[in-house]
């Protein structure tokens, strides 16, 4: 092993729907964690490993920052309090299309008194940078300087692969040096199952709307590898209430069954083999406030 190689956690933390999955997707340079439109899409955190022959950089993609309302985002801001104390570098990205000049970001309590307090090296990239005027862009990154909280302010657009390089050369810089925590191909510590259940709940995002995305989980039941046929799925859809049920079904089961096809296609082009899946949808009375639900879901306790 080289004797300088250079390892470490880096954190990527900001409000929901700031970039912060498309950011570690465009990082790592294939797609690990799911992406919508819509906010509050990562509940859990998800680490993701770039290996080189001089350096390993594990990113902790995180929840966005919110103000909790109920149990199940206490255990989201939980992953975000615990990626922070984790990481050995810190980035805050905020999107500088709909927080132009980064006052809801940096105005809210967490960032405020836990990010921006935190001894731990901090860079800040301001993502979305196209769909602003660029005097604007200068600006900001004069602003954010000028505050001495950050070892550098950097200008991305995530989902163009933008200065992605800029960022990847500054943050290998600011690793310690050590050796690798895992063999350089692993690109994730998280089983296959959590990834299929992942792709699900993305493609629930992308086809019901309002409270129905943030009301269900995917549960993988059963995932079997066959020889002789494809490999057999069954995933359960967790909702809340009867009525939610309903439509996730939809009427004569038209609205699961594009679901189903979204999901089977997405699965497939993830696990680069053919698979038949099965959905099946169970109601779970206010699973999101209930502590023993959410722990078998895979969500953990809150610390004292």
């Amino acid at each position: 092993m080289n004797s300088n190689t250079k390892s470490g956690y880096v954190a990527i933390l900001g409000l929901p729907n700031a970039g912060k999955s498309t950011l570690m997707n465009a990082l790592l340079g294939q797609k690990l964690s799911i992406t919508t439109s819509k906010p509050q899409t990562t509940r859990k955190k998800i680490l993701g490993i770039l290996s080189s022959e001089n350096y390993q950089v594990i990113f902790l993609d995180t929840p966005g920052i919110i103000k909790p309302n109920y149990l199940l985002q206490e255990k989201m801001m939980e992953a975000v309090s615990g990626s922070l104390k984790d990481a050995d570098v810190i980035i805050l990205i905020i999107d500088v299309f709909s927080d132009p000049e980064g006052k809801e970001t940096l105005n809210n309590i967490f960032v405020s008194e836990k990010v921006l307090s935190s001894p731990k090296t901090l860079l800040l990239l301001l993502n979305k940078i196209d769909l602003t005027q660029q005097e604007n862009v200068k600006n900001l990154i004069s602003k954010f300087e000028s505050l001495n909280k950050f070892k550098k302010v950097i200008p991305v657009a995530a989902l163009l692969n933008f200065n992605i390089e800029e960022v990847l050369g500054s943050i290998v810089e600011l690793l310690p040096e050590g050796p690798k925590f895992y063999p350089d191909d692993i690109v994730a510590d998280e089983n296959e199952r959590f990834f299929v259940s992942e792709i699900i709940r993305e493609k629930i995002f992308e086809l019901y709307k309002e409270e129905i995305p943030y009301s269900i989980e995917v549960i993988i039941a059963d995932f079997k590898e066959r020889e002789d046929k494809k490999d057999y799925i069954l995933a359960e859809i967790i909702v809340e209430r009867e009525s939610q049920k309903g439509i996730l079904i939809g009427k004569q089961g038209t609205t699961i069954k594009n679901l189903g096809l979204d999901s089977r296609k997405a699965i497939e082009d993830f696990l680069q083999k053919e698979v038949y899946l099965e959905l099946k949808v169970k109601v779970k009375n206010k699973w999101r406030s209930d502590e023993r639900q959410l722990k078998s879901f895979g969500y953990s306790k809150p610390k004292d």
